[in-house]
């Protein structure tokens, strides 16, 4: 089973850019599709972005699009997040997640409950 552990997170200015890793062990990242998540304090678990590891497309909630990126580097078995232009509404603990499925398209991948291994979270300040 993958383990993945996530790191980069930070206090920022809001326009500020950020990048966040998710690390894997234990198994090749590349096996997995892999969501971002994130969560504010008394809100729900959030799907932000999903890397297909069927076909390497990519997927973003209409709030981030044209500010987020995922990325990754299987030689370092590890995905990125790359948050730009950020704003003090994406102030969150985020989560990187590897899917139940292998080979998954990423469909309906806002919902928590389609990736199996999670991180611990890093969290993202983003003051005005």
């Amino acid at each position: 089973e993958v383990q993945l552990a996530e790191s980069g997170g930070g206090l920022v200015q809001a326009g500020g850019s950020l990048k966040l890793s998710c690390a894997a062990s234990g198994s090749t990242i590349s096996n997995y599709a892999i969501g971002w998540f994130r969560q504010a304090p008394g809100s729900e678990r959030e799907g932000v972005s999903c890397l297909s590891n069927t076909d390497s497309s990519t997927y973003y909630t209409d709030s981030v699009k044209g500010r987020f990126t995922i990325s990754t580097d299987t030689a370092k078995n590890t995905v990125y997040l790359h948050l730009n232009s950020l704003k003090p509404e994406d102030t969150a603990v985020y989560y990187c997640a590897a899917s139940i499925w292998p080979d998954y398209d990423c469909s309906g991948y806002r919902l928590p409950a389609f990736f199996g291994s999670w991180g611990q979270g890093t969290q993202v300040t983003v003051s005005s």
